[in-house]
Order: structure tokens, then sequence, then C-alpha cells
């Protein structure tokens, strides 16, 4: 049997590694920096940190939005979106898995303005359509843009690196530009 003060002294203990492993895990060598997105339509320069854009400017009442990410380490995507207020919704049969709106768009109660489907709408049941969707795009550090090979969830990036979500309608923009 194992005495009163014995249990006491035994979750102490472990109430204080739990605190500690907190204050490790939220500002520890190794963790994601905290960002400051620096002025909209500014990419960082050189390493200084990640670039984000996210460009829904092929739809009605949508923009084109840039910052930078200021670190020195590896940035996560999910969290940098979440820095800088942007929303993410996925289907419901992918969850967030696949992008179906970014901060609102496109509109779930008014086509998205395809001339190859004039009248589609997007409710983010499943796969988006071909003329209409969000893509995840990544570039190295001197390098050219590519598709992500990750999702938002997994998908992180060094300093010097850029990642943008790109609206494409009927084909337009077909890759972010350079």
């Amino acid at each position: 049997m194992t005495s009163t003060p014995r249990i006491l002294t035994l979750l102490a203990a472990g109430t204080l590694a739990l605190g500690l492993s907190a204050c490790a895990s939220t500002g520890g060598a190794g963790s994601s920096p905290t960002p400051t997105p620096t002025p909209t339509s500014t990419a960082c320069t050189g390493s200084e940190g990640v670039t984000l854009t996210v460009d829904s400017s092929a739809l009605k009442g949508g923009s084109s939005e840039t910052w930078c990410i200021i670190g020195t380490g590896p940035v996560t995507i999910s969290n940098a979106l979440t820095y800088v207020g942007t929303t993410i919704e996925g289907t419901k049969q992918y969850g967030d898995q696949v992008i179906c709106r970014v901060n609102g768009l496109p509109s779930a109660s008014e086509p998205v303005g395809s001339t190859k489907d004039p009248a589609y709408i997007e409710k983010c049941e499943s796969m988006p359509a071909a003329f209409a969707y969000w893509a995840l795009w990544t570039k190295t550090d001197g390098g050219t843009w590519d598709y992500a090979q990750e999702g938002l969830s997994t998908l992180t990036a060094q300093p010097g690196e850029s990642v943008e979500l790109l609206f494409t309608l009927d084909g337009v923009p077909a890759s972010p530009a350079a």
C-alpha cells in the first residue's frame, strides 16, 4: 500500500513534468518561430523567413496577400496560416486534406464564375471541380514552383522557401507568378 505523502509527491512530480514539457514545447530550441508578417505584397528577402501567399484573385471579390514569416527554423504552414489570420475549410469527404475554401472563398451560395459551368457552386462535399480549385504550391530557395507533396497539416518550409495557396479558375492562373 502506498502512503498518502508518497502519492502526493508523485502527483507533484508529474504535474511539474507536464508543466516543464509545456514550456519546452512553446519556446524551446527547434520550435517554429513566432512569425512577424511584413506588409501585404512583400515577400521575404533572401533567407530571413518563409514567404507565404494566399491568392484568390481569380475569384470575384478575391485578392492576393503575401507575408514574410520571419525566423531561422522550419515553419509549419498550417500554423503560419493561422498566425496571419487565414481560415481554411476542407471537404466533407476528405476533411482538411483537400482545401475547399480559404477565407470564405469560393462562396458557398454564389457561382464561382466559371465559363465552363456558369452555374457551378462549390459545396465542399468531395473533390472540387477540375476547373475551380485551391492548390498548394511550394518553391525551394532559388527553385521553381511545384505542387506541394504534402497537405497543410504536415507541410513545413525552411527560411528562403515560399508557399502559396492559389485558386485556379478555368485554368488561370496555371501556377504562381515567378
